[in-house]
């Protein structure tokens, strides 16, 4: 894989799901997805827009971690109340987590079992089903495997394309499930029924691996290839973002 790691692989992945987007907002959540994001800014989205975590965007895209003054370059003031003018207009773009995803994209992040007596107590509602109805929404999930992937979640948090089609064309207008990216390989909903659809498989897992580890019937093209894999300077520009190697802690080989 000349050099590049599972890790760097899933980083590009996720970083190609912001492929696109230009002046937009974009909140990655957790480590490969912000690692994602600042290497899509670094690269090929230069005007991506993302935030310190307080009230400013950032004109750069620092590494992992960095509290360096230098390299937290401010370019705009976006405090949290005007995050939501963007929110509802469909000007961001979110990758969240995933307990539970099902075949049309509907996401559980709330509880496992049930939600009047759940065997597991998750994160709760959160911010996932006004992400999902206005704006665009991603996923990454690290440990891809059939009690993730599952034929019904049991908590609807994240809206996917069955709900959201039951809505009507204007409130979910900017309703977008735009990948789904696994330790596996990556996913969209690009099929007539709105179905996840296999894009990709990272090099080293099969068609038949990501079947065997999902809960539900995939559509499976008759033609899968290999997820891309970053170049030497890509390789490079990935470690000058996550010094640490944080992102192999994540994914290891």
């Amino acid at each position: 894989m000349s050099g590049a790691t599972r890790a760097h692989i899933c980083a590009v992945a996720i970083a190609e799901a912001f492929r696109g987007d230009g002046e937009m907002l974009v909140s990655p959540i957790g480590t490969l997805p912000a690692l994602g994001a600042r290497f899509a800014k670094r690269s090929f989205e230069p005007d991506l827009l993302l935030t310190d975590g307080v009230s400013q965007l950032l004109a750069s895209a620092p590494p992992l971690g960095s509290t360096d003054a230098a390299e937290l370059v401010p370019e705009g003031w976006l405090p949290y109340r005007e995050v939501f003018e963007m929110l509802w207009s469909g000007r961001r773009h979110v990758m969240m987590g995933a307990t539970q995803i099902d075949v049309f994209g509907n996401q559980n992040i709330a509880c496992i079992g049930d939600p009047k007596k759940p065997t597991v107590q998750l994160l709760g509602m959160r911010g996932a089903p006004g992400n999902t109805i206005n704006h665009p929404t991603s996923y990454w999930i690290p440990n891809h495997g059939p009690r993730v992937f599952v034929p019904d979640v049991d908590v609807v948090t994240g809206v996917g394309y069955d709900r959201a089609g039951e809505l009507g064309d204007h409130s979910a207008r900017f309703h977008e499930i735009r990948r789904v990216v696994s330790n596996l390989g990556v996913f969209d909903f690009e099929t007539p029924e709105r179905r996840m659809r296999v894009v990709s498989v990272h090099p080293g897992v099969s068609v038949d691996d990501v079947v065997g580890n999902t809960g539900f019937e995939l559509v499976v093209p008759d033609a899968v290839p290999e997820t891309r894999v970053p170049n030497a300077d890509e390789i490079a520009l990935l470690k000058t973002l996550d010094p640490d190697g944080l992102a192999a802690r994540e994914v290891p080989e």
